[in-house]
């Protein structure tokens, strides 16, 4: 996985659609007397990484819940994302706000056949299409 905290980390990533996609919300979330870490961190998953990989390093509730016991495929589950957008065909976005100033992890996870597999599933029920899709020049 990798782990975005400045718009310089960028240049990490390969595809040029979530590279764009990036460079938009670094600049969505830039604050004057803010550093881009102190607002947020980006986490962009890789083959190989599994949901319970992101949820430990972003400290975040993909398949588990906030609200109780109930896990991700149970009649009582609740996800806890604030938005999961698909990019149809490129990627899918989950934003979590982590406290009351507004502090955020976003998960991009590429749309591909060799992502984690519940991952995908998760991904593909929730996600609602993206409304303000990136245009790439």
């Amino acid at each position: 996985m990798l782990l975005l905290r400045s718009p310089e980390d960028v240049e990490r990533v390969e595809d040029a659609y979530m590279r764009a996609l990036l460079t938009q919300r670094f600049q969505d979330i830039a604050v004057p007397g803010y550093a881009y870490d102190e607002l947020a961190m980006f986490i962009v998953v890789e083959p190989g990484d599994t949901v319970s990989d992101i949820e430990r390093v972003g400290g975040i509730w993909i398949t588990s819940s906030l609200f109780g016991n109930a896990k991700y495929g149970e009649d009582d589950f609740s996800p806890c994302f604030e938005v999961l957008e698909a990019h149809l065909g490129r990627c899918f976005e989950m934003v979590y706000i982590l406290n009351n100033d507004g502090y955020g992890v976003i998960v991009i996870v590429p749309e591909t056949n060799d992502m984690d597999a519940e991952l995908m599933r998760f991904c593909q029920e929730y996600a609602t299409p993206t409304v303000s899709p990136i245009r790439l020049a």
